[in-house]
């Protein structure tokens, strides 16, 4: 039967659920109402046409008025505003928004989608303002192009950290603009949690924006030209965006009785029905269905309002077809970062009284190997049973594609454990072997079957303050870039060698960079019976959520320093420039290629190196102070790190001064005939060698009867022995990990203690401090005489040890000023 179907609103849904009746209908008149000049516009590209990115304003016309007319038979009233609605007679009122002329209209079915309005709150002095604006369709942005054409603007000030804001920041940035964002809650991004917002924090400081978070709007002075904050601070500005938020647009609908809900959203039911006969609803201005918590929620996204439309057509075109119910995916682009989520995160479960679970992960986009592989900052929530309840993803590549396959799983009802099955076009420009995707779901795995306990990121300084025991997994050179205060350390390689250390009367926190190395410490230490606990998404999930908003802008770069420290900056002109590459390695790639690319250069040299992972930006800064190299720039160019620096302190940077530093040194040489097995001994030789080595002094230990058991190695071939040589093995400590101790030795007890206590007070054991001597560069030899005496095989001697006898030690006191007997 022929029927008449008005539709209210002629954008996203409107568009959506007329252009399919026609699909599934010639006969039924449809006719549309919009009180705006355009139909079927991207409203999601506004931001990108103020910005420039996308040119031509017909470039937003998703589809004509003209075109609507012609493709579709479809009636079009644009710039035509329905004023009111009469249920019983079908009828309603419209007004031509341009000479005002008021017409009627019967409807058999009418559909209303006149989606969400911006928030504008009323703030004192708006009213009284030309500068203010909001987005949210194509007059507006117009509007704020003329505003930019024809007044000075040079700062501009965003109001709202949402979707809308944040294009509208980074867009305005692309102007050349200066740009305060402002949002009143204590972060951007609302689906984010906390943790994962601090990245997008950091990212939008990077590119100069003045971030203000905590801290609302209380008033407008000036004409709009400054604004007042709720803490009193006074901001000048040529512009202002309100970003605020949205609200259904519902005011025609409660005029006509139909029932609303939450802010004012319409409620439907499966069908899309109203509570008042033959009137249905569609897109933002409806509640919907909140796939995870089964609760009536606002979710204002172009998808599912598409989606919406086409299912209401075929439900009035006799097909089946219901609401969906909606896990709210969306995906924004800010700056460099693709941000992706979906469902609900920490904050909303919290709210919600479901309980949950989560992993945090930090792996590459794509095979590492390959250029151009950047790290993805993934989090995935769960509950007891498995079920995904919400994931996010950021980065600079990839994020999107992974919350797209987590979604997918999600709308089947998946778990956490199908991740792990999920099959990835793999090949190294794309994916990995075992893509990000997997991994979560291995991770997750491991908790449910109870491989791995993990602490979360807010649980950390809690733990602190309660003595928590902290063991730092990562490598030695790691630890210039920062650690967890009062953390004990043992390099995983290390570990099994080194696990009497560690105490058994109490829990264990172990962490790393990112907490794969940290889960694989676990698994030792839980397999060896102790009471362990990874820390999820290691050291960077944790100093990540620590950011302190604010230290962009209050970082002072060597580019713009006063002209004289500039002077002292500059690499010398004949110094040697090397470029290094260290974009795709997983943390701590970037830092160790860093290291080892120094180790090749001289005083002067400079090195340049970029990474994709924007944590590399602090990190490096801190390696820099830590080790005494100059940091000469720190860039964000396109989306990686840009880092230069310069090898050496500020003032070596002539041959003729490192010559005398050269000879200052050798004048000061440290020699030391390490005689003693003991193990308090061994710790002073080398505090002392390291001390020594440290201020730039060449230092020789020689190694001679017991002193020997100190430079053993940990497991070495077997090695058959006869006599007296085979008597001295079994009396003689195997090696470092075995030595008594001078006094208090108490049948092995003492040793024990001492490295406990070493251990509490974060000193170096002495494993490492021999280690760390062999990195700058401490010439240890073994007598060879006393080897031949003792019965100890060259094999089961460490790398790195020279064989020598006393006339090579001779050699080297000869030339030094301080020699010493331990």
């Amino acid at each position: 039967m022929k029927q008449r179907i008005i539709i209210v609103g002629g954008v996203a849904g409107g568009a959506s659920v007329a252009t399919r009746l026609r699909r599934l209908s010639e006969e039924n008149e449809i006719v549309m109402y919009e009180k705006g000049a355009y139909i079927s516009f991207a409203n999601c590209g506004l931001p990108y046409y103020v910005g420039g990115t996308i040119r031509e304003k017909d470039a937003l016309l998703v589809e004509s008025v003209e075109n609507m007319v012609m493709e579709f038979n479809i009636e079009v009233h644009n710039n035509t505003e329905v004023v009111d609605i009469d249920p019983e007679k079908h009828i309603i009122t419209a007004k031509d928004v341009l000479n005002g002329e008021v017409s009627t209209d019967h409807y058999d079915r009418l559909i209303l989608s006149t989606g969400a309005k911006p928030i504008v709150p009323k703030i004192p002095g708006l009213d009284h303002a030309d500068n203010i604006f909001s987005v949210r369709n194509i007059p507006d942005v117009a509007r704020i192009k003329k505003y930019m054409d024809t007044h000075n603007v040079h700062k501009a000030t965003v109001i709202g950290g949402g979707f809308i804001g944040l294009e509208m920041t980074e867009n305005l940035v692309e102007l050349g603009l200066a740009v305060m964002l402002v949002e009143a809650s204590p972060q951007v991004m609302a689906p984010l949690d906390f943790e994962m917002a601090q990245f997008v924090h950091e990212q939008i400081e990077m590119h100069g924006v003045t971030l203000i978070l905590n801290d609302g709007v209380a008033q407008f002075s000036n004409n709009g030209r400054t604004l007042v904050l709720s803490s009193g601070e006074e901001i000048d500005t040529d512009l202002t965006v309100m970003a605020i938020g949205v609200l259904p647009d519902s005011a025609l609908a409660q005029k006509a009785g139909v029932k609303t809900g939450i802010k004012g959203a319409i409620v439907v039911n499966e069908h899309f029905e109203t509570s008042v006969p033959d009137i249905f609803a569609i897109g933002d201005v409806i509640e919907v269905t909140d796939f995870v918590t089964g609760m009536p929620t606002l979710i204002p996204l172009a998808g599912p309002a598409n989606r919406q439309g086409r299912f209401l057509a075929d439900y009035l075109n006799g097909l089946e077809a219901k609401n969906p119910p909606v896990q709210g995916t969306a995906v924004a682009k800010v700056f460099a970062l693709t941000v992706a989520t979906t469902g609900k995160n920490e904050r909303l479960l919290k709210k919600a009284g479901i309980a949950y679970r989560v992993v945090h992960l930090h792996p590459n986009s794509h095979a590492g190997y390959y250029p151009g592989a950047a790290p993805i900052e993934l989090k995935v929530i769960y509950d007891d049973q498995g079920k995904i309840l919400g994931a996010q993803a950021i980065g600079t590549e990839g994020a999107d594609k992974r919350i797209d396959m987590i979604s997918a799983v999600m709308r089947l009802n998946g778990s956490v454990e199908d991740l792990q099955l999920i099959e990835v076009a793999y090949a190294p420009p794309y994916a990995s072997a075992k893509d990000p995707v997997n991994y979560a779901g291995y991770l997750a795995a491991d908790q449910r079957q109870g491989l791995v306990k993990t602490i979360e990121w807010h649980e950390v300084d809690a733990l602190i303050g309660k003595q928590a025991y902290y063991l730092d997994v990562r490598e030695s050179f790691e630890l210039a870039a920062g650690k967890i205060s009062g953390s004990h350390h043992i390099p995983r390689g290390e570990l099994r060698g080194r696990i009497e250390e560690l105490p058994r009367d109490q829990p264990i926190y172990v962490y790393c960079s990112v907490g794969l190395r940290g889960y694989n410490a676990a698994r030792i230490l839980a397999l060896n019976g102790f009471d362990v606990y990874n820390l999820d998404g290691g050291l960077k999930t944790y100093e990540q959520a620590n950011y302190e908003t604010g230290q962009m802008q209050a970082q002072t770069h060597p580019e713009v320093q006063d002209e004289p420290d500039l002077e002292v900056r500059q690499a010398p002109q004949q110094s040697t420039k090397i470029e290094v590459d260290a974009c795709g390695l997983q943390c701590p790639g970037p830092i160790l290629k860093v290291k080892q690319s120094m180790e090749k250069l001289h005083n002067g040299d400079v090195l340049q190196v970029q990474a994709s992972d924007f944590g590399f930006r602090k990190d490096i800064v801190a390696w820099a102070d830590a080790t005494g190299n100059q940091l000469l720039k720190n860039d964000i160019v396109g989306n990686k790190v840009v880092a230069t620096l310069m090898k050496g302190a500020k003032d070596s940077h002539d041959d003729a001064r490192q010559t005398l530093q050269t000879a200052s040194n050798a004048d000061g040489a440290t020699t030391m005939v390490v005689f003693d097995g003991d193990l308090d001994k061994a710790i002073a030789t080398f505090i002392i060698a390291t001390g020594a080595a440290a201020m730039g002094k060449p230092v020789t230990l020689f190694f001679t009867f017991w002193g020997l058991n100190i430079i053993k190695r940990q497991a070495h071939a077997k090695i058959s022995k006869s006599g007296t040589d085979k008597l001295f093995s079994m009396m003689l400590p195997k090696n470092a990990d075995h030595l008594p101790l001078s006094r208090m030795n108490m049948a092995g007890m003492g040793p024990k203690m001492i490295k406990k206590v070493m251990a509490d007070k974060n000193v170096d054991s002495l494993a490492v401090m021999i280690e760390r001597a062999k990195q700058l560069g401490v010439k240890m030899v073994a007598c060879t005489m006393s080897m031949e005496l003792m019965g100890v095989a060259r094999e089961e001697i460490i790398d790195g040890v020279e064989f020598g006898g006393v006339a090579s030690y001779l050699g080297e006191a000869a030339k030094s000023n301080v020699n010493l007997f331990i």
